[in-house]
């Protein structure tokens, strides 16, 4: 019987998101009251994207409505409930050493297929080394339930990772590692092994956070100069929130969703030729990602969150 050789930590993030999945899938068929969303669970679903510069008749793959790419700096931002208040006291984080490894899913609560990658990404919150995000898509929203986080900005970041790689079709559900790696559907052995390759792969660059009051400073250095300059992000997102689906193909389904992004801003660029130095403002509670990135999008150069 053939195995996989993995690394001891692989085999526990492995172990942790497949135990994941196998609890939320028990609660989905349940719901369900048999095995639709289960023959389904670790498949992912597809849609076309038109090519760069190829006429779709201003509209999207799936839904029909008009879709646009933003352009390089345009802010994107979700309309999606976020908290308010004070934010914390002075924070500070840095990355250097062990590199902190995005996780991007994109995911919708019209699909039937992503609640197991939903319950992957929620046994990622909180392990060292890694910024797990839940980026919610639109495109199934015509099929009996608007997402209540869905974005079309979301939805044109996720054409646009397909598009930089020359394909043309997107899948709910989808992890994108670092901007390189792509996993559809709820596949935890794949996605661990990539994890852990990626958090072994040193960065150039060491980037430091500090939060006080509503601002956010961000800098960061490098050992080399960059042959594209790096689009310099910043994120927000909700930690939780649960949602009871009344309609679609996750009808009476109750499903509480972590790292819900809220809003994605490319806020400048940056060549590592100098240190960079940046404020941004970051008013709210809502937790604070900073991503540095080839611009494509490509590959995660350095990230750092602070609560």
């Amino acid at each position: 019987m053939f195995m996989r050789r993995m690394t001891a930590a692989a085999a526990g993030l492995f172990l942790g998101l497949s135990a994941g999945i196998a609890s939320g899938q028990a609660m989905a068929d349940l719901a369900a009251g048999g095995g639709h969303v289960g023959a389904a669970a670790r498949g992912a679903r597809s849609v076309k994207v038109p090519a760069r510069g190829e006429r779709d008749n201003g509209r999207s793959a799936a839904d029909g409505r008009p879709a646009t790419t933003p352009a390089a700096g345009a802010v994107v931002t979700a309309d999606a409930a976020g908290q308010t208040g004070d934010a914390a006291p002075l924070t500070s984080v840095s990355h250097r050493a062990h590199p902190t490894v995005v996780v991007e899913l994109y995911t919708s609560q019209g699909c039937s297929s992503c609640p197991p990658a939903d319950e992957m990404l929620a046994e990622l919150v909180g392990r060292k080394g890694i910024i797990p995000l839940a980026l919610h898509v639109n495109y199934w929203d015509y099929i009996g339930w608007t997402d209540k986080f869905g974005s079309q900005a979301f939805t044109d970041r996720q054409k646009a990772y397909a598009l930089a790689i020359g394909s043309r079709t997107i899948y709910t559900p989808q992890l994108i590692i670092d901007g390189d790696d792509r996993v559809a559907g709820a596949r935890p052995l794949d996605v661990a092994e990539l994890i852990q390759e990626h958090a072994a792969d040193p960065s150039p660059v060491e980037l430091t956070l500090t939060r006080s009051g509503k601002a956010v400073t961000i800098a960061a250095q490098s050992d080399r100069t960059f042959g594209q300059q790096l689009m310099v992000q910043l994120v927000r997102y909700l930690p939780e929130k649960t949602v009871t689906i009344l309609r679609g193909e996750n009808a009476g389904q109750t499903i509480t969703y972590h790292n819900i992004v809220t809003s994605w801003k490319v806020i400048g660029s940056w060549d590592g030729a100098v240190p960079l130095s940046l404020q941004a403002e970051a008013e709210g509670s809502e937790p604070v990602a900073v991503i540095l990135q080839e611009p494509g999008p490509g590959s995660v150069l350095a990230a750092a969150s602070l609560e």
